[in-house]
């Protein structure tokens, strides 16, 4: 019986102890590390194919995940034009290496390997740009053919980009 009149008192010392009003405690599960009495907007441009090898839906796959994700995950608001945030870039790498060479000299492994570059411009504060190259990648089996899986690993790959791009921009990680 004891234990439930300590608990209530416990709390009741602790509410006393913080300031009225001038503290407050915010957590984010997605971390976004956004002030969003300063940032309101973002501005997201298209991000065109510079690669030598191209897979024309691959500009619309990482532009959709990458609008998807910084609207799951703040509040800020997608405009055009003028804007607190912007994020720029192209597609500057889609390319193919053998990974895994078996006995006869032949690949077994397949890596097919996404670079994307960044501009992140923060129109609010100074020093908080970020101009960066990204890449990730996923490899598949040689037996298959590119064309059979090249939708679902420019999905996948997508998708690791844009944690990427986010985690070092609108994260501030």
């Amino acid at each position: 019986m004891k234990r439930f009149t300590i608990i209530p008192f416990l709390l009741t010392v602790l509410m006393l102890m913080m300031p009225l009003g001038g503290c407050r405690i915010s957590y984010t599960l997605n971390g976004a590390a956004i002030d969003y009495t300063v940032y309101k907007t973002i501005h997201v441009a298209n991000f065109p194919i510079r690669a030598a090898l191209v897979y024309p839906p691959l500009q619309q796959t990482f532009e959709n995940e990458l609008l998807d994700y910084i609207s799951r995950n703040t509040r800020l608001q997608t405009v055009d034009g003028a804007s607190d945030l912007q994020l720029e870039g192209e597609i500057t790498q889609y390319y193919l290496t053998p990974q895994a060479v078996t006995e006869d000299a032949y690949a077994s492994r397949t890596r097919l390997t996404i670079g994307v570059r960044v501009k992140y411009l923060d129109n609010k504060a100074e020093g908080k740009d970020v101009d960066q190259t990204f890449t990730a990648y996923r490899d598949f089996d040689s037996s298959q053919m590119l064309n059979e899986v090249e939708e679902e690993l420019c999905q996948e790959i997508s998708k690791e980009l844009v944690q990427l791009i986010f985690n070092a921009t609108l994260g501030n990680w």
